[in-house]
């Protein structure tokens, strides 16, 4: 293919090739050619040009198929266009000449065709250039028409497109000529042809202007004319043509009425009347039609009124959403017009009736629902009410008339009834498309909308009545708020008008659609209606019998309301289960003698109120089981199952009812039939296994009963088809815009579809997918399709030699008939069977014996020959399902057999599609049939049938069975991946664009074939290219294809190629034709477009934006309005724009993701563009609050006024590209703020530091952080939190809440101490406080209390004052808790009352936690407080200010908060019991929840307990436990006084409880909670819980009257160590483990306090006696023994082990021999696991002081060696001569240990020692480990462990002679050091030693280590210090011998003064060396001058006698002394400044 790849055609390689191969050649070529063309050189271009002229005329001749033709054309035209074009005219003429021959054998049609199509390119690529050619062409092209057949009629009108859209005014001339031409082929037998048709007459009409002016009713007719038998594209083509001219018609009056004499206006009224003619009279023109009118005979034909529909929808949206909003009163009351009774012919039939109206609320939805913004779908709304009001007067009349007991004059009610049905539709889909933003249409009340809805409940067509109340629902779901108001409006109405049958029905209608609504909103109702509403119903059930006038329409109220409860759920139901089973035991007789009875005394009236009484106690118990499972038990189903056989019983003898009472029990009986289907078919079988027979009897009658001449197919068989083979069958079974409208053209003329009247039950069940409303079929329709589905269930559990009965005798049925009949049985009996081999393949079951088989073949084999194509396809399934059943390969091998034999012989068309599908079908069940013989056979058959050109439909069907084929059998397919690819391409070059049904089939199998082939496309094989390049040629020839569900394949085919081969997809030119595609009517092609963009955007988000912008800046063509915009806000923009205007669930997902996945990737790059867009769209909010808000006469005039400006400036809609975002849009961009954010926040921290942003934006100014839109941010967010949308509210306070938490902590640069959101505090009060006004609903402000508490915890705002604000806000909540159920809201359930409570109990526990924390840091500063510098001094008092002032603010309401927070834990506390408790809990509820909503209140509490828990903790430790509250009064724990207990008898409250019982209480009230959590905390859990639930045990063990409860019971305190250690085993986060580690080191210091105490006690009472008496306390008593699980020791160790293990494995003695860990490396730990390792230790220290000194001995040797080892593995040297944190803990840590009591302890003492002493030889042995790594090891950490050994022990443990020696050693060889620092800190640790007071400790070092000292001292006379190390080295050395000397004996000392003067004055410098000394010289200098005036004085005879000796010295020191005094004024302000110069750096701890 590459040779392809030049601008002339390659000859040579041409010829070379088979026939086929040339076709694929020159296709590649052309396409080469076609992208080469416009980047060559005009030059070169000229060159070729004659040469290339003849290569692509020559082609003509060659016969190209349909997409070669095109594209050769197309290149012709642009070769032209670029280069010369003299010759030109030659290649017309050619073009004419080929047309004009007169060959016309089919094998030279194709060269015909080509020309045509040749010709139409060359006049729209060129135009006016070629002069007057054109009228030649035209005439010759037209000429051609008369003879030509479809193919050439097709191509010839979109040629004649084509001429017309090059030439322009300029074709004039032939306008006439090609309209007469196009009208003829507009009502052609070919589809393809019309829709030609219809695209010239568009094309056309831009300059004909007859066509809209004088010729317009004629092209009226004919377009109406076309829709008579047209397919849906046609319709689409045709309602596009007829919109678009009269759109026209009514809109260019002002430009041609000059020019035309005869020209009439058209007003809107013509227009409409012309449309209305269309809708109500059908195609048969204006003048035939009264004729027939007379006759009565004329119905218009279902498919022009489709396609007049969608030509209003056309007109609309061509004149656009101003002009609707302008036009709408005219144009609603036209629209209504269309079904009411000034037409009676439209709606004469129930069935036309429903088709209208469908109709009609499509046009209304369309428009209304698709076009108009949220304030003018308002106003809309009150337009629709108005219409209400009006024909509500009718229905008063009549109900006047009606009390009057005299007959209703009918023709009035029906009149209005079909207008109210369409009106109340629309109103209810309109405001549930506006959900809470409707708020304001509610609230006016000059609308009064739910007075208008409320008004026709009543009225006397029963379709109204439950339209009416199907608008209520919707109402409810868009404002939940009025759920409960509305319920009790009709409750109230109901039991007032119950003597009014229309008013029974009607309200109990309203009721139960409420109902349903229920459970869309989250919010609920209160519980307390559920009992209201049972009473009313049992009410209506038993005052039924008292008035025959009603009876009927009280039961069937009755049950309705009972039906409708279930959808409330269990927990409501519960209550009322025994009165509806005891009705539900009473409707029926108890035993069969009583039905006889019944038969014998009943008349017809009589009958029809029980049958109805009975359907409806079905539908209950249906609607039982379904929505109640969880109350299904084994005793509730006993109590269901005895009136089932009566219920069956009567089910036999319906039809002897029937009959004995004529037809006014027909539609009862048909109604109880399929409810009792319905019933049984969701009950379990084994139920009613008794009845199995007679039902199975009936079913079987029902299913094959002839007189129903009613083809259901449409409706029964889609479910049973494969979704994908539902694809064969045409658009009608796919999703279509027109969905809505198109289904009735599927069913046959005897039905229109479904509606809501057929069934009221359906009222309150869910929606159906997509649509609004419920549409159930009629009685007759749905009875069928309940049989179905219950023959499905049981039959799949009947004996064998039962089905075997049952088969024969659906088979005979079926034989007894004939014709339609026999279809119309056929198709209920195949679906009924399909059903159950559907059941019997879930449950596993076998089908049973060989005669049951073949009589199940037969049956299905028959319909595989069916007419009908949709029987055929399910049969084909049936067949493969049975296959799948009976699993035998000899049975499928069988099944396929007999496929082949019929294939190979038949001919006619049905057999040939049904058993061609039956084959692929096969493969679907069975995984691939794994023989390759089977394989190959089906391969060749079906290769045959594709190309069998004769018929269409047979090529559609084999290619989608070979599609099944590719996909299911796998590898095995490999071989014949290449020929069916050959074959899926020639196809796709030859065959017909008109036969769109086999190039969707040929798409399929190339996606089949792609998917196949799978990753393997990435190959660089010469085969594999071959198969890709045939992949994309096919790819390209589907994207070139007319019909857009071909396109959608091509896309879905690249898609899954750019997955497998990304890099060989031409990413540009895929993106330009999705770009292309975003706005197709055809919704699969835009699913098709967005599915592809979510899959590119997840790899290459980036490329895919700028390649979509470039596409469009660069297209000369101009583009459709969605693309004009992706030129303003790239595709992302488009997106979003396209999301508002979509209604399609799934799409819309889709787009989101896609939006996502870019938001993701490209976000933190284009942040300045994603936050615009968000902007864009959350501003349309603010401009819609601000209108909503007027009063309703201005806002129709401002609403007016805006469209006037609008359209006057272009300029207004280019700032705004969102014109009024529908409320979801706007959530979804929200959404998209706080996406942004996280995106931001893992991009780095300069997005939320603003001097660090604005120094980089300075820097490089593409450069954009968050931090610097935090103005936008705020916005945005408050925009959101004040719309009128509720679910927008929620979101934006999301977004404030998450900018709260990320920016609290932004400073502000201009500003020191103050930080950056400070500024926007009055913008945060503003969005904060609507959330809080009363109506608000409670999950908003539940919300906002999160916002509220995070704000104020954020210490953002330091003024208290503006504080307040906020605060206030909280406390006008708090109030409302106060006042308990008692105030509790009405509206919604209680549960969420329960949510609001806790919501503000939890942001006033998170304010309190925070206010206390601040406090204890100020504490922690204010000890430091003294090291702070001026400077600080004014933030620091602000700090402290608003930490204090803070704590005040809460304070003020501490005593309340702490009841209410102790009253929620506890109720927390009853919920958190296991089941088997459940009789504990209180009756009534606790104090914040109700018991019957315990279930929904669950989830609330778990929400916020956790922080609760903290505060209450932290204010119990506040008061330590001591103060009882004072305004509690007599203190009652067990349930604290809230208002619920105040007023309860004192006689069940226990009497008064002590203090003490009430803090033991309190203290156990926590601590379970906190156990109970932290024992099993599930994976999901929190981390805060878990934290919040660690820092209220710390601050619970922070006092000592807890401490003491916990120390005294040494059981709990194990059990809650084993608690944390499980937390600690299971939770990786090192906060977790730091926090439980704080818990146990208090629980510990418990310990510690309460066995001292006990020790203390003891010797006060044993004062007297001998302390050698003394009980031993504390763990291992005498024996030293410890018990795991009883003792606290062990449990501590096993801890601190597991932890520290963890972060040193080389501590765990087992591991440290295996060769995994090598010896001796140091780890450096992360600066966690040092935090963790250090408290470990800390932990470990404090072990002993709870044991006895026998237990302490035993427990000593594993905690020396934990803390040495951490000090062995972790002592590194630190590059600044820091310790390590673990070494400073460990050496800590020692020295604890050693100085613990235990280890002077007279019974312990020995051991002691001993343990001490080897643990020292341990620390010594360190060193001499590895000699290598001596140089990385810390020898200061060792030498300080030595000297805390020295120093802390006591002298028996060091002073023994071999190790006393080992420790001076290694003294000595560190003073030796090269290392400063070694010999700094060397000298300081000596420093210490030498002055304990026990000289046998001190002595030996003296004498060993003071001589060098003084060594080292003498020598830096010679050599003075460098640098500052080595400076202090020598000042360390000082300060030692200074000590020595005031530490030596008398006798001794003048001697050591004498050496060490010398040595400190040699030390000194004279003026001139000062001069030029170094710094460290001159320190030097400064240091010995001061020690010497220190120690001058003191041993002043030596000093007097040793100047005396040597009078240099005494020079030397009196010049210094000079010098000192001279400069002291300027060193004493120096001083001040830097004060520490010299002195020496400080351990970090001081150890010693």
């Amino acid at each position: 293919m590459e040779l392809a790849h030049s601008l002339l055609l390659n000859e040579e390689a041409y010829n070379q090739l088979g026939e086929f191969q040339k076709a694929e050649f020159i296709f590649e070529w052309l396409q080469f050619l076609e992208k080469l063309l416009p980047v060559t050189s005009r030059a070169d271009i000229r060159e070729n040009q004659k040469k290339l002229v003849e290569q692509l005329t020559s082609l003509l001749n060659n016969s190209p198929g349909p997409p070669t033709r095109r594209l050769l054309a197309k290149n012709l035209a642009v070769l032209y266009s670029t280069g010369d074009t003299f010759s030109v005219y030659q290649t017309i003429d050619k073009c004419n000449e080929l047309i004009r021959s007169k060959d016309d054998s089919p094998s030279y049609l194709p060269t015909k065709l080509a020309a045509v199509v040749c010709l139409g390119y060359l006049y729209k690529k060129l135009g006016r250039i070629l002069g007057n050619s054109f009228t030649d062409t035209v005439g010759n092209v037209l000429k051609a028409m008369k003879n030509a057949e479809s193919q050439g009629r097709y191509e010839i009108m979109l040629s004649l497109q084509n001429i017309l859209n090059g030439l322009g005014a300029a074709a004039v001339p032939c306008h006439r000529d090609i309209y007469k031409a196009a009208r003829s082929c507009l009502t052609d037998r070919s589809m393809a042809v019309r829709c030609a048709a219809a695209k010239c007459l568009l094309e056309l009409q831009n300059e004909a202007i007859f066509m809209w002016s004088t010729d317009l009713d004629s092209v009226v007719t004919l377009c109406f004319k076309s829709f008579e038998g047209s397919n849906y594209d046609v319709r689409l083509a045709v309602s596009k043509l007829l919109g678009t001219i009269l759109a026209r018609a009514l809109t260019s009056k002002q430009i041609t009425a000059s020019t035309k004499h005869n020209f009439r206006r058209v007003s809107l009224e013509d227009v409409m009347e012309l449309l209305g003619t269309g809708f109500l009279r059908g195609s048969c023109g204006f003048l035939r039609a009264s004729g027939d009118m007379l006759k009565g005979t004329s119905s218009v034909s279902r498919d022009v009124r489709v396609g007049v529909t969608q030509a209003y929808v056309v007109f609309v949206s061509t004149l656009g959403a101003q002009w609707l909003e302008r036009n709408f009163s005219a144009f609603l009351s036209h629209i209504l017009d269309l079904v009411s009774q000034s037409h009676p012919k439209a709606v004469q039939s129930a069935m036309d009736a429903i088709g209208c109206r469908r109709c009609v609320s499509f046009i209304l939805r369309a428009t209304v629902g698709g076009l108009l913004g949220e304030k003018a779908q308002i106003a809309a709304a009150k337009e629709i009410c108005q219409a209400i009001w009006k024909l509500k007067k009718v229905v008063d009349a009549a109900i006047s008339d009606g009390n009057l007991e005299t007959k209703i004059n009918t023709t009035d009610v029906t009149a209005s009834q079909h207008v109210l049905v369409c009106a109340l539709q629309e109103l209810g889909s309109l405001i549930h498309g506006l959900g809470t933003t409707a708020a304001p249409l509610l609230q006016d009340s000059s609308t009064g909308v739910l007075e208008a809805v409320i008004s026709v409940i009543v009225h006397p067509s029963i379709s109204v009545r439950v339209t009416a109340a199907w608008c209520l629902r919707c109402i409810a779901v868009a404002l939940p708020s009025h759920v409960s108001l509305l319920l009790d409006r009709c409750i109230e109405r109901l039991s007032a008008l119950k003597s009014c049958p229309e008013a029974v029905t009607g309200y109990s209608f309203a009721v139960a659609a409420l109902l349903g609504a229920v459970k869309h909103c989250p919010l609920g109702i209160p519980h307390g209606k559920g009992k209201v509403i049972m009473t009313v119903a049992e009410d209506l059930l038993c005052s039924a019998s008292q008035n025959s006038r009603i009876s009927l329409q009280r039961m069937q109220a009755g049950w309705l309301l009972i039906a409708a409860l279930m959808t409330l759920g269990p927990a409501v139901v519960q209550h009322h289960l025994p009165r509806i089973l005891l009705l539900w035991k009473c409707i029926f007789p108890s035993s069969p003698k009583d039905l006889e009875t019944e038969k014998t005394r009943g008349d017809a009236f009589t009958w029809q109120v029980t049958l109805e009484g009975r359907a409806g106690a079905l539908c209950a118990i249906k609607s039982f089981v379904s929505h109640c499972a969880g109350l299904l038990t084994d005793e509730v189903v006993q109590r269901l199952l005895p009136p089932l056989p009566s219920a069956v019983d009567l089910l036999t003898q319906l039809s002897s009812i029937y009959k004995s009472y004529g037809n006014s029990l027909k539609t009862p009986s048909t109604v109880y039939r399929q409810k009792l289907y319905e019933l049984l078919a969701v009950l379990p079988p084994k139920a009613y296994e008794g009845d199995f027979s007679a039902i199975l009897k009936e079913l079987v009658t029902d299913l094959t009963v002839t007189d129903s001449q009613i083809d259901a197919s449409a409706f029964l068989l889609p479910s049973l088809c494969h979704e994908n083979d539902l694809l064969l069958l045409g658009p009608l079974l796919q999703e279509t815009d027109h969905r809505f409208i198109e289904e009735q053209l599927l069913l046959g003329n005897s039905i229109a579809g479904g509606s809501l009247e057929y069934d009221p039950y359906s009222i309150y069940e869910k929606f159906a997918k997509g649509d609004s409303v419920p549409k159930p079929l009629p009685p007759a329709l749905s009875v069928i399709s309940a049989a179905g589905r219950l023959f499905g269930v049981m039959f799949s559990h009947i004996t064998e030699s039962h089905r075997l009965q049952v088969l024969e005798q659906l088979l005979n049925s079926i034989k007894q008939t004939k014709g339609s009949r026999q279809q119309i049985v056929q198709l209920h009996v195949v679906s009924a069977f399909s059903t159950s081999l559907k059941h019997l393949a879930n449950c596993k079951g076998s089908l049973g014996s060989e005669e049951v088989r073949r009589s199940a073949l037969m049956l299905v084999m028959g319909a595989l020959e069916s007419n009908n194509p949709l029987l055929r396809c399910a049969a084909a399934e049936c067949l493969a399902r049975l296959a799948q059943v009976v699993s035998d390969s000899a049975f499928t091998a069988g099944l396929a057999q007999v496929s082949f034999d019929k294939l190979k012989c038949a001919r006619d068309v049905v057999s040939r599609t049904g058993h061609s599908l039956a084959l692929g079908c096969l493969y679907r069940y069975l995984g691939g049939i794994s023989s390759t013989q089977h394989l190959n056979a089906c391969v060749g058959i079906l290769y045959t049938l594709s190309q069998d050109s004769t018929s269409p439909d047979v090529q559609a069907w084999a290619l989608h069975s070979l599609s099944l084929i590719v996909d299911l059998a796998g590898p095995l397919y490999h071989v014949h991946v290449e020929p069916t690819l050959s074959l899926v391409l020639m196809l796709l070059l030859s065959v017909p664009p008109a036969y769109a049904e086999v190039h969707q089939s040929l798409g399929r199998c190339l996606n089949a074939l792609i998917t196949t082939l799978g990753p393997e496309l990435q190959g660089s094989s010469t085969a594999v290219s071959a198969l890709r390049t045939s992949c994309l040629l096919g790819c390209a020839v589907m994207q070139d294809n007319p019909d857009c569900l071909v396109q959608a394949q091509a896309i879905s085919c690249l898609q899954q190629l750019h997955m497998f081969a990304p890099r060989h997809v031409n990413l540009s030119n895929l993106v330009s034709c999705l770009c292309m595609n975003l706005c197709s009517s055809y919704l699969l092609l835009r699913r098709a477009v967005v599915a592809c963009l979510r899959q590119l955007v997840q790899r290459e988000a980036a490329e895919v934006s700028e390649y979509a912008v470039a596409l469009v800046k660069e297209s000369k063509e101009d583009f459709t309005p969605a693309d004009v915009n992706i030129r303003e806000i790239g595709l992302e923009g488009a997106l979003l724009g396209l999301l508002d205007k979509e209604l399609d669930p799934r799409l819309c997902q889709d787009i989101k993701e896609t939006l996502t996945h870019m938001l993701t990737s490209m976000a933190v790059e284009k942040l300045s563009f994603w936050l615009k867009l968000c902007k864009d769209v959350l501003a349309a909010s603010a401009d819609f609050n601000t209108v909503a808000s007027i009063d309703t006469t201005q806002e129709e005039e401002t609403a007016k006024g805006d469209d006037v400006s609008v359209l006057t400036s272009d300029s207004d809609d280019r700032f705004h590209p969102f014109r009024n975002p529908r409320w979801s849009t706007r959530v979804f961009a929200a959404e998209c703020v706080c996406k942004i954010i996280s995106q931001c926040e893992n991009a780095g921290s300069a997005h939320f530091d603003i001097t660090l942003a604005q120094e980089r934006k300075q820097r490089d100014s593409r450069d954009d952080f968050l931090v610097l839109h935090l103005a936008d941010l705020v916005r945005m967010a408050f925009m959101a939190a004040t719309d009128h949308s509720d679910q927008l509210r929620l979101s934006g306070l999301q977004v404030l809440q998450i900018i709260v938490r990320k920016f609290a902590a932004v400073p502000e640069p201009e500003f020191p101490g103050h930080v950056i959101l400070e500024q926007y505090q009055a913008n945060v009060g503003a969005a904060l406080r609507p959330a809080f006004a009363p109506e608000t609903p409670p999950d908003v402000t539940a919300k906002a209390c999160q916002v509220c508490s995070a704000w104020i915890a954020s210490g953002v705002v330091s003024d208290l004052n503006d504080l307040r604000r906020v605060h206030q806000l909280l406390v006008s909540s708090l109030l409302k808790v106060q006042a308990g159920k008692e105030a509790q809201n009405e509206q919604y359930n209680e549960s969420t009352s329960t949510m609001e409570v806790l919501a503000v109990l939890k942001a006033w526990a998170e304010v309190y936690i925070v206010a206390i924390e601040k406090q204890k840091n100020q504490c922690d500063t204010h000890k430091h407080s003294l090291k702070i510098v001026n400077s600080s001094e004014e933030s620091y008092r602000d700090v402290t200010f608003s930490a204090s002032g803070l704590l005040d603010l809460v304070q003020a309401d501490l005593g309340t908060l702490s009841r209410l927070w102790l009253a929620a834990l506890q109720d927390f506390a009853l919920l958190t019991l296991p089941p088997e408790y459940a009789s504990q809990l209180p009756a009534e509820g606790g104090t914040f929840y109700t018991a019957e909503t315990i279930e929904n209140a669950r989830p609330h509490y778990y929400s916020s307990w956790a922080l609760i828990l903290y505060a209450t903790a932290l204010w119990l430790t506040s008061t330590g436990f001591i103060v009882v509250d004072p305004d509690e009064g007599v203190t009652n724990l067990s349930r604290p006084v809230t208002p619920t207990t105040m007023c309860q008898d004192s006689s069940t409250r226990p009497l008064v409880k002590s203090p003490e019982d009430v803090n033991t209480d309190r203290f156990h009230l926590i601590l379970g909670i906190s156990v109970e959590f932290l024992c099993s905390p599930g994976s999901d859990a929190a981390m805060e819980n878990i934290i919040a639930c660690l820092h209220a045990l710390q601050a619970l063990f922070d006092v000592p009257w807890p401490r003491s409860k916990i120390g005294g019971d040494q059981e709990l305190g194990v059990e809650l160590l084993n608690v944390l250690h499980r937390l600690i085993l299971t939770r990786e986060s090192p906060d977790i483990q730091l926090a439980a580690l704080e818990v146990v080191r208090l629980i510990l210091f418990a310990a510690q306090e309460h066995v001292k105490e006990k020790r203390r006690s003891a010797e006060v009472d044993d004062g007297a006696a001998e302390k050698e008496t003394l009980p031993e306390f504390g763990e291992g008593k005498d024996t030293g023994g410890l018990v795991p699980g009883k003792s606290l020791v062990f449990a501590t160790l096993e801890l601190c082990v597991c932890i520290l293990v963890r972060q040193l494995p080389q501590l765990n003695p087992k591991l440290t021999c295996s060769p995994a860990v090598p010896p001796g490396k140091h780890l450096l730990l992360s600066e966690d696991g040092s935090r963790l390792v250090a408290a470990a230790l800390v932990i470990l220290s404090d072990v002993p002081a709870i044991c006895s000194p026998e237990g302490s001995v035993s427990v000593l040797p594993t905690i020396l060696y934990l803390i040495i080892g951490v000090l062995k593995e972790t002592a590194v040297k630190l590059r600044d001569g820091q310790l390590p944190l673990t070494v400073a803990a460990s050496l800590q840590a020692l020295k604890g240990l050693l100085s613990s009591p235990m280890a002077r302890a007279e019974k312990s003492q020995n051991a002691w020692t001993d343990l001490l002493r080897s643990a020292l030889v341990t620390v010594l042995d360190c060193w001499d480990q590895v000699d290598g790594l001596l140089q990385e090891l810390d020898e200061i950490s060792l030498l300080t462990a030595i000297t805390v050994f020295v120093t802390s022990t006591s002298p028996e443990v060091t002073t023994v002679e071999c190790l006393q020696k080992r420790c001076i050693e290694k003294f000595k060889t560190a003073l030796d050091s090269k290392d400063p620092l070694v010999q700094c800190k060397c000298y300081q640790l000596l420093h210490s030693i030498f002055q304990h007071p026990n000289k046998t400790v001190s002595y030996p070092y003296i004498h060993s280590l003071a001589p060098s000292i003084v060594g080292k001292l003498q020598e830096t006379e010679k050599a003075k210090p460098e640098n500052a190390a080595e400076l202090q080295v020598i000042q360390e050395g000082i300060k030692v011998v200074t000590a020595l000397t005031a530490a030596a004996e008398e006798q001794h000392r003048a001697h050591l003064v004498a050496c060490f003067l010398p040595i400190l004055i040699s030390f000194l410098l004279d003026e001139n060396a000062l001069v030029s000394a170094t710094i460290s010289a001159k320190n030097l200098h400064e240091f010995a001058l001061q020690t010497l005036m220190q120690i001058g004085p003191q041993y002043s005879s030596v000093f007097k006698k040793l100047m005396a000796s040597s009078p240099t010295m005494k020079a030397r020191l009196e010049s210094a002394i000079k010098g000192n005094q001279e400069s002291i004024k300027v060193k004493t302000t120096k001083h001040a400044k830097n004060p520490a110069k010299s002195s020496s750096i400080q351990l970090k701890t001081n150890f010693l």
